[in-house]
């Protein structure tokens, strides 16, 4: 699974001009599922992403987790961040998990990043959102469980 996660002071998704999402410090996580995920990957994207420590401490130092912090997240699904480039100027997405297991493996993403102990909000899987943030810092991390997975 792929994660792009952006450390905020604020940040909210709407649906339909509704707020569906919303929080104030922590992260704002965008999230794809690409071919070949499973629950192993939710899982360690989950605990790498609890104990990611990106966050100021007592000397404005990135020393802090989101647990040490108590600040929260807010995932949304990001099938984009499987785009492929390699041939031309227009993105494909083949390398995107199929929406069925996409949607698995977003909702299983939340649920164990949750039991990791972060509070968690969410978008809407599949819908058009609006995600609105103010970045902080800005600190922008790009994390893959392919760099950390053991594959056959």
């Amino acid at each position: 699974m792929r994660a792009l996660v952006q450390r905020v002071s604020q940040a909210r998704v709407d649906v339909d001009e509704r707020v569906i999402g919303e929080i104030g410090y922590g992260f704002l996580i965008l999230v794809c599922a690409v071919d070949g995920d499973s629950e192993a990957d939710a899982e360690l994207l989950a605990q790498k992403i609890a104990k990611l420590r990106i966050l100021r401490d007592d000397q404005g130092k990135m020393n802090r987790s989101i647990l040490d912090a108590g600040g929260e997240a807010l995932v949304v699904s990001q099938f984009t961040l499987a785009a492929d480039l390699s041939r031309g100027n227009r993105p494909g997405f083949s390398h995107a998990a199929a929406p069925d297991v996409g949607r698995e493996l977003y909702e299983s993403f939340c649920r164990l990043l949750a039991e990791e102990g972060v509070a968690v909000e969410t978008g809407e899987f599949g819908a058009e959102m609006a995600v609105s943030l103010v970045n902080d810092g800005p600190v922008t991390i790009w994390m893959d469980s392919m760099d950390w997975a053991k594959r056959p």
